[in-house]
């Protein structure tokens, strides 16, 4: 039987992530580190588990937010390459995300240059989200930098983050609510070669249809005159929904 995702992050992977961190910052209390989480993790799904790794990482830190950041950085490890390996590679980061998604909402510019980090090991979209709920502006500005980034990572970081239905994620909308800057993002990726790229903006087309057919109506129309292989690729797959209902 395949191993379940949340049996990754076990009694073994607190035991490495604790001796990560202490390798770095004399400011980490390792042991109440398991105390916090031995008995529980067994016990808990996998969301649950990212929550109470965070939270516990949260009370055993002994640094303000911005340094533990600073502890964070260098353990990151090497970038992956191309925009596969998140879940074989990177996944033992998924709680570092979590603690950057509860703890990092109120630092715009701390949280989004470590979340554009952390997606070149791992992923970083859900650790993005709060940010955009609390600075809507200031990330559309930046999500728009991000989608024309020379790393790959970064530019399907730019798109996965805004999905208003994203996976194991509170409904958002605000990609309805600026939607012009939303579209320039979708825009600019709408060419992209990459297959991790071209299914998140497709997957945002889908969500989108599912919240307001309208705005929907109005990409695929932009995009349908001439498109490129990519575009008619990212058509066709975030119409799927559309399709469905009609069929």
């Amino acid at each position: 039987m395949a191993k379940k995702l949340k049996e990754y992050y076990d009694l073994e992977y607190l035991k490495d992530l604790a001796d990560k961190i202490l390798n770095v910052t004399d400011k980490f209390d390792r042991n109440k580190f398991l105390e916090i989480t031995n008995d529980k993790i067994d016990d808990l799904e996998f969301t649950p588990r990212q929550a109470l790794v965070a939270h516990a990482l949260y009370d055993s830190i002994d640094l303000d937010y911005v340094e533990t950041l600073d502890v964070f950085y260098q353990i990151l490890g090497p970038e992956l390459t191309g925009n596969s390996g998140a879940f074989s590679e990177g996944w033992w980061l998924w709680p570092i995300g979590k603690y950057v998604e509860d703890f990092g909402a109120e630092y715009f510019y701390e949280s989004t240059a470590f979340s554009k980090e952390l997606t070149k090991r791992f992923t970083g979209e859900y650790c993005m989200r709060p940010l955009i709920e609390n600075y809507p502006e200031e990330s559309f500005e930046l999500l728009k930098e991000w989608s024309v980034d020379e790393n790959e990572r970064v530019r399907r970081l730019a798109s996965e983050c805004v999905r208003i239905r994203l996976p194991w994620a509170k409904k958002m909308y605000r990609a309805l609510e600026y939607f012009d800057d939303y579209f320039i993002i979708l825009d600019n990726l709408k060419n992209d070669p990459d297959p991790y790229i071209k299914k998140s903006v497709a997957n945002n087309l889908n969500d989108l249809y599912k919240e307001d057919e309208e705005k929907f109506d109005y990409i695929i129309n932009k995009w349908s005159d001439n498109p490129s292989k990519e575009t008619a690729w990212i058509i066709k797959h975030g119409s799927r929904s559309k399709n469905k209902n009609e069929n």
